[in-house]
C-alpha cells in the first residue's frame, strides 16, 4: 500500500520543471526578444522620428519648387533674381553699404 504521504514522482518533477523554464523563456522572448514589447516601443520612437523627418523634406522641397518655378521661364519673380544675380555676381547697389 501506498502512504499518502509519499513523494511526487521524478516525471511530473521534471515536467514541472521544463514547463516551468519553457514558460520562462517564452516570456522572457516576448518581453526582450527582437520581437518583443521593448524592441516594439524602440519602433514606434523610430517610427515618429522618421515620420518627423519626412514632414521637414516635405517642406523643403515644397520651398525649392517653390524657388524653382519663381525662377523658370513662365514665371519671373525680380525680386527672386535681383538677390539671385548679387550672390552669384557679387554685385551692389550704390546706395548700399557693405559690411564685412
Amino acid at each position: 500500500m501506498k502512504s499518502l504521504t509519499s513523494r511526487p514522482s521524478v516525471g511530473a518533477l521534471v515536467f514541472f520543471t521544463v514547463a516551468l523554464s519553457l514558460t520562462a523563456y517564452f516570456t522572457f522572448a516576448a518581453v526582450q526578444g527582437d520581437f518583443g514589447l521593448f524592441r516594439r516601443a524602440e519602433i514606434m520612437v523610430e517610427r515618429k522620428h522618421l515620420e518627423e523627418d519626412l514632414a521637414e523634406f516635405h517642406t523643403k522641397v515644397a520651398r525649392l519648387e517653390n524657388l524653382t518655378k519663381r525662377l523658370s521661364d513662365d514665371f519671373l519673380d525680380t525680386d527672386l533674381l535681383d538677390q539671385q544675380v548679387r550672390d552669384v555676381l557679387g554685385l551692389v547697389r550704390s546706395d548700399e553699404i557693405v559690411v564685412n
